[in-house]
């Protein structure tokens, strides 16, 4: 994170709880902690557990859990939607019947309670692009369709990117690490394997930002690395 940011949070703090001493004092220390916890490349305010945490996808583990459970689709660009639209008749053969009447009723996707567009999902379950192989893990329809040369379009960036989210803010893009219960094997596996989240999401990342703001990010980590051995 620039200096300049944190000067202006400092600042805003300031203003925030006014001239007591001890609260300044005290939300100074929480400045310089979250300054620990995070850095800057471009525009984009990393989380330093990007870095730090370990992660490797274990889907014979978790059986795709990640598609399933949540209380909200999955997160969608606006040119994504009419992609999905167009990518129907090639994934609606894969699709269950509780996902096609979903699609038939509201769509491909709908705006959640925080006013972005997502997925749309079967009941409280499962994404509506979603399919059950014969193991019983839940797998992309999108995914397996680019896998057979079908589509160019290989899933959407937020899924493609999990663990990782990338909420949007006026002036800043974050890019936060997501932990969540239902991926522990991935956690266990990425910890076991020594694959950090960054480096099992590289495709992805370049995908969202460009190989030369994952180049910047490597020596990132690689800077980090050496300091946290001195």
């Amino acid at each position: 994170m620039t200096k300049f940011f944190l000067d202006f949070f400092l600042f805003f703090l300031t203003f925030a709880v006014g001239n007591k001493k001890q609260d300044l004092t005290r939300f100074r220390k929480r400045v310089r902690s979250i300054r620990k916890k995070m850095l800057q490349i471009e525009d984009k305010i990393v989380s330093l557990d990007v870095l730090e945490k370990k992660f490797l996808c274990d889907i014979s583990a978790c059986l795709g859990e990640c598609c399933v459970d949540g209380d909200s689709g999955a997160p969608l660009e606006k040119e994504e939607i009419d992609i999905l639209k167009n990518l129907l008749p090639i994934v609606w053969n894969d699709l269950s019947e509780k996902s096609k009447e979903v699609i038939e009723k509201q769509g491909v996707s709908y705006i959640d309670i925080e006013g972005e567009p997502v997925t749309s999902i079967v009941g409280n379950g499962e994404c509506v692009f979603t399919y059950f192989d014969e193991k019983g893990i839940c797998k992309c329809a999108i995914e397996k369709a680019y896998r057979e040369g079908k589509t160019d379009f290989y899933k959407p960036v937020s899924c493609h990117l999990y663990p990782i989210r990338t909420p949007k803010y006026r002036n800043f893009t974050a890019v936060n690490y997501h932990q969540w219960e239902v991926c522990q094997a991935a956690r266990a596996l990425g910890k076991e394997k020594g694959v950090a989240v960054y480096e099992f999401l590289k495709e992805p990342l370049i995908r969202k930002f460009g190989a030369e703001w994952y180049a910047q990010l490597e020596i990132a980590a690689r800077e980090l690395q050496i300091l946290e051995r001195k």
